[in-house]
């Protein structure tokens, strides 16, 4: 099992930043976490859920959503067994509830899932 807890969402001025954290325990991930890759991924109201930043566990191989390159970075801490999402020069559109995820490699699907955290940019 993938335990994922997420933290650092909060309310931010348009142009403004925040910093959030993904932290990850549980036997599998313990026992596997080197063939896991870990994702965020975030739902605005009314809107599917759609895909933000991912990133491999064990090298560190990070993918971005074309809609945030530039403005936001992934990253993990291996001691820590903690993945980071952090965000610059956010919009009043990336206002969502963001999730972190995890999958094992060559899954289609993520498999485990955080319970999210608010993220709301006022203008």
């Amino acid at each position: 099992q993938v335990t994922l807890v997420e933290s650092g969402g909060g309310l931010v001025t348009a142009g403004g930043s925040l910093r959030l954290s993904c932290a990850a325990s549980g036997r599998t991930f313990y026992g596997y976490n080197i063939a896991l890759v870990m994702g965020w991924f975030r739902q605005a109201p009314g809107k599917e859920r759609e895909f933000v930043a991912g990133i491999t566990w064990s090298e560190g191989i990070t993918t971005l959503a074309d809609s945030v390159k530039g403005r936001f970075t992934v990253s993990r801490d291996a001691h820590m067994n903690t993945v980071y999402l952090q965000m610059y020069n956010l919009k009043p559109e990336d206002t969502a509830v963001y999730y972190c995820a995890a999958k094992h490699r060559g899954s289609a699907d993520y498999s485990y899932w955080g319970q999210g955290t608010q993220v709301t940019v006022s203008q």
